[in-house]
């Protein structure tokens, strides 16, 4: 899981803390495509209706499978302390 997590983290699909409305997929595909969350809302569920059900199965997987944007800063190298050298 924390292979798909990171792969998800490089292609910039991560769950932000500001402007979820549920779990945050839809803000987090709207940051990554650059669109506001709202519009990105919209067109999730346009595109969703075009396949009956869809709803159902796509939203709560790509929230399983995408990252929270607290849990990739707190696994961020850039976070760490640094290393003392000697």
């Amino acid at each position: 899981m924390n292979d798909i997590h990171q792969n998800m983290t490089r292609q910039g699909l991560v769950r932000p803390r500001e402007g979820r409305v549920l779990g945050g997929v839809c803000a987090g595909l709207g940051r990554r495509f650059g669109i506001a969350p709202w519009p990105a809302r919209i067109l999730f569920v346009l595109l969703l209706m075009v396949i009956p059900g869809s709803q159902v199965l796509i939203y709560p997987i790509l929230w399983i499978l995408m990252p929270s944007q607290d849990s990739v800063e707190v696994r961020s190298p850039s976070t760490a302390a640094p290393v003392p050298t000697s």
